[in-house]
C-alpha cells in the first residue's frame, strides 16, 4: 500500500485546519488513498482509524496497524455506543479519527449521521477527502465500487473543511449529513 501510495502523483486542492484533532473522512471505495492520505495530513498528531469487527476489517486493521494508526474498532451496526465514546475521547485528547462515512456496508457514499453527531458534540472538524483517481481498477461488482489506483497515476484530492452545528433536533442532523451526501457524492 505505501509503495503505491508513493507512486502516485498527488495534487491536493484546499487545506487542514491549524489545529490536527480533525475528522478525516473519505469514500469507502477510496479507503486505498484515503487512508495513508489522513496519516500524511495529520502527522506528527497519533490518527485513529475506526474499523469495523468484521473479517474484512479485521485485515484492514492489520493493515493499517503497520501504517501507523491506532485502531478504534466497531460500526455503526456493532459496537456503535463505544465507537463514539471512543472517537470522542482521542477528539478530545488532540488526535485525529479517520473514518468512511459510508461504511462498512453503505448506502454507496452516502453520509452516516454519526460522524456528524460526533463532530457537533466535540466540535471538531470534518474535514472531507474527495479523491479522484484518474488511472484506476474498479471492483464494479462490490456494493462501494471499490478503487486500486494504477502506479504513477495523477490523483487529485479536494479537501474541504466542514464545521457542524449544534444541532436542536434529530432532523437537523438528519438534513445536515444529507447536505453532506448531496454534496460530495459522485453522480
Amino acid at each position: 500500500m505505501r509503495l503505491l501510495y508513493l507512486t502516485l502523483r498527488k495534487r491536493v486542492e484546499g487545506e487542514m485546519p491549524k489545529r490536527k484533532n480533525a475528522i478525516i473522512a473519505f469514500w469507502h471505495g477510496k479507503m486505498l488513498v484515503g487512508w495513508l492520505l489522513a496519516r500524511s495530513l495529520v502527522k506528527p498528531t497519533p490518527c485513529y482509524a475506526v474499523v469495523s469487527l468484521s473479517k474484512d476489517g479485521a485485515l484492514l486493521a492489520n493493515a493499517l496497524e503497520r501504517l501507523g494508526f491506532g485502531l478504534i474498532r466497531g460500526s455503526s451496526s456493532r459496537g456503535k455506543e463505544e465507537v463514539k465514546a471512543e472517537m470522542k475521547s482521542k477528539l478530545n485528547e488532540g488526535n485525529a479519527v479517520a473514518i468512511t462515512p459510508d461504511g462498512p456496508r453503505g448506502p454507496r457514499e452516502v453520509f452516516k449521521y454519526g460522524s456528524a453527531r460526533i463532530a457537533s458534540e466535540t466540535q471538531t472538524p470534518i474535514v472531507f477527502a474527495d479523491i479522484d483517481i484518474e488511472r484506476k481498477w474498479r471492483l464494479e461488482k462490490s456494493w462501494d465500487k471499490f478503487e486500486i489506483p494504477k502506479p504513477f497515476s495523477r490523483v487529485m484530492i479536494r479537501l474541504a473543511e466542514i464545521n457542524a452545528p449544534k444541532f436542536e433536533t434529530e432532523d437537523d442532523l438528519k438534513a445536515f449529513a444529507n447536505s453532506l451526501t448531496a454534496k460530495f457524492q459522485r453522480a
